[in-house]
């Protein structure tokens, strides 16, 4: 994560199912279902404004610690955080075990 976005705090927003990081007024979110003892993460966007700028990656990276840190465990539908743990595979000990899509790969 780049370092300005470090102290930026994750909101986990649950009126509207998102985990939200804000930066200078825009927002990055991931849209989320939760079911007891697991989140899944179903999709990540940026506003334009922040677009490039590392913040999808921020807010991915947030909100995987979120999981753990509260003993959920991750189903990671959105193609971007799927792509994410799969770049950084130490997350997959968060994943859980009924999510096949790493193991169905070749």
């Amino acid at each position: 994560m780049k370092p300005e976005f470090e102290n930026i705090p994750l909101v986990k927003n649950e009126a509207t199912h998102r985990f939200e990081i804000t930066v200078d007024g825009h927002k990055a979110f991931i849209d989320y279902k939760e079911r007891p003892g697991k989140i899944s993460l179903i999709h990540t966007e940026v506003e334009p404004e922040l677009e490039g700028k590392g913040a999808a990656t921020a807010v991915i990276e947030k909100t995987l610690v979120y999981i753990e840190e509260n003993d959920y465990k991750l189903v990671p539908l959105c193609p971007l955080v799927f792509a994410y743990i799969k770049r950084h595979p130490e997350w997959k000990r968060i994943v859980s075990d009924d999510f096949k899509g790493f193991e169905e790969e070749k």
